[in-house]
Parts: structure tokens; C-alpha cells; sequence
């Protein structure tokens, strides 16, 4: 995995700026038929080339001119904006292993667990329809969690998980048949779903019933013609570089939704915060 992920991600923060629920749609939204983009009547897909926040780090009063906000499930969405909900769908938050059943986790040939490393994750085990299924029924239980709170997207996270499993452990056939599951769950909630990374996956976007994108570091990978290629202008793009900034704005700045965050994606008013945008020079 190329792209950066920040330990925000892996910690939601505890503290969310409290608000009553957003209207389901928002002015800047433009109504659109999941998996497609099109279609009037259909849960909204998140506005294009709109201001962009993504507050996995802490939850804060978006910014002026901010219309969509990305926040842990486990947070408030945001007054008055678009929110997408993150959630951690294929791998286990770091020490709660023990949140999962153990057969659940993917284990290599000496019996031990498969970890992401550079996170202290376990990898889940989706090799089988039957665990997809099992699967799936708790990180849905938090899509419903995500639609009660008054949500209109949601993002699952680490759908390249397989590439962190040695050898033939897992597939891509077995991400995007688990990731199927979970976008026609999130449909039948009345949300949305984006596909997070995985370049190589953006063309499979219609069979797996994605409806935008989220990504990391496309910018700095220049990946971002995969993503644009596949969803259009549906793309949202979070960069933690100067140089990753520079040339997603100057490439697709004038199509899609770019921001650049530090890494930890920490809350406005802590150390170490940084938000900018294409507007920003």
C-alpha cells in the first residue's frame, strides 16, 4: 500500500461537535441513482468539486465554504453540510481483536494472525462467502448507525486489504465480493457508498455498486486519472503534502473535491493542524 493512513483513522476522536441532524439533501448536492450518478429521486451523491473536510481526527466547526464533511461513524454529522461516514470495514481497530469472532481473523500458514503492520490491525478473513456474510452483518450494524444519525454517505476503509495477505490468503475477487455485500446494504439504508484507494479496483465500480470516491494521495501517486476515469467528477481527494497538493489542483483541481489535511488529521485549534486547499495558492 502506497498511499499514507493516518493513526486518526485508527482513533476516532471521542469529542464531536454535537448538532442536530442535517437535512437529507444539502443545496450544493446533486441527486444521482447509486452506482451511477445519475437519476433523480435516488439518494444524493456528494456534490462536485465542492469544499472538502475530512475530520476523522477530531470533529470541528467546518470551515467557510466547506459543503462535505467525512467524520468516524462514531461521531455527529455535521449542520448544514453533506457527511460521509468512515468505517473501518476490512481490517479490526488496533487492540480489538477480541471484537471479532477468532475464526474471523485471517491467519497465515503458522496459524497466526495477519496484520497490518504499519497500523497494529488484524486483517479480516473474507476469503469465504460465509464469512463475508458474518462479516458484513457487524460493519453493516454500523452503516445503520451511520444512516440513523442522519449520514448520506458512507466509506468503508481498506477495501486493498488483500494486498497485506501473504501469498494467495485473499483475492481482489474477495474484496470486491465482500464490498458488494456491504454497498447494497448501505443502498437499501438510503446512502451512498465510496470506494476508498485501491486504484487498481476503480474500474470495477459499476459491479461492485460504488457510487464515488474517496482517495489518498493520488496527487503524489498521480493515480488520480484512474479514479476520475471511473467515477468522473465524483472524486474527493485528500493530499498530506505541499507537493501532492500542488499537483492534484493543478491536474483535476478544476473537476473535483481537493484538500490537503496532516496526517493525523488532528482537530483545528490542536498542534500540528494543517488544512488547505486548491484556492490557497
Amino acid at each position: 500500500m502506497r498511499t499514507s493512513r493516518s493513526l486518526a483513522r485508527r482513533f476516532p476522536a471521542l469529542l464531536a461537535v454535537s448538532a442536530a441532524l442535517p437535512s437529507l439533501l444539502v443545496t450544493a448536492c446533486t441527486a444521482g441513482a447509486p452506482g451511477d450518478g445519475q437519476g433523480a429521486g435516488k439518494p444524493a451523491l456528494p456534490p462536485v468539486h465542492a469544499g472538502f473536510d475530512y475530520q476523522l481526527g477530531g470533529a470541528y466547526a467546518p470551515p467557510d465554504g466547506v459543503d462535505i464533511v467525512t467524520r468516524d461513524h462514531t461521531a455527529s454529522p455535521a449542520p448544514g453540510v453533506y457527511n460521509v461516514c468512515y468505517v473501518n470495514a476490512f481490517q479490526a481497530q488496533p487492540e480489538k481483536e477480541e471484537d471479532w469472532d477468532p475464526d474471523l481473523l485471517l491467519r497465515d500458514g503458522a496459524d497466526e494472525v495477519v496484520m497490518d503492520e504499519d497500523w497494529g490491525e488484524a486483517v479480516l478473513d473474507i476469503s469465504t462467502a460465509a464469512k463475508r456474510e458474518r462479516i458484513a452483518e457487524k460493519v453493516n450494524g454500523w452503516i445503520d448507525e451511520c444512516a440513523s444519525k442522519g449520514f448520506q454517505a458512507v466509506e468503508p476503509d481498506n477495501y486493498d486489504s488483500y494486498t497485506r495477505a501473504p501469498g494467495n490468503l485473499l483475492s481482489a475477487d474477495d474484496a470486491k465480493a465482500f464490498l458488494t455485500l456491504l454497498a447494497s446494504h448501505a443502498h437499501e439504508k438510503g446512502l451512498v457508498i465510496g470506494q476508498k484507494n485501491t486504484a487498481e479496483l476503480a474500474s470495477a465500480r459499476k459491479e461492485v455498486g460504488l457510487d464515488f470516491a474517496v482517495v489518498e494521495e493520488c496527487g503524489m501517486y498521480e493515480e488520480c486519472d484512474d479514479y476520475v476515469d471511473a467515477f468522473g467528477p465524483h472524486v474527493m481527494v485528500v493530499e498530506y503534502s505541499e507537493r501532492g497538493l500542488r499537483t492534484a489542483c493543478d491536474g483535476w483541481g478544476d473537476a473535483i473535491s481537493v484538500v490537503r489535511r496532516d496526517v493525523d488529521l488532528v482537530a483545528k485549534g490542536d498542534p500540528g493542524y494543517v488544512r488547505k486547499t486548491c484556492e490557497d495558492g
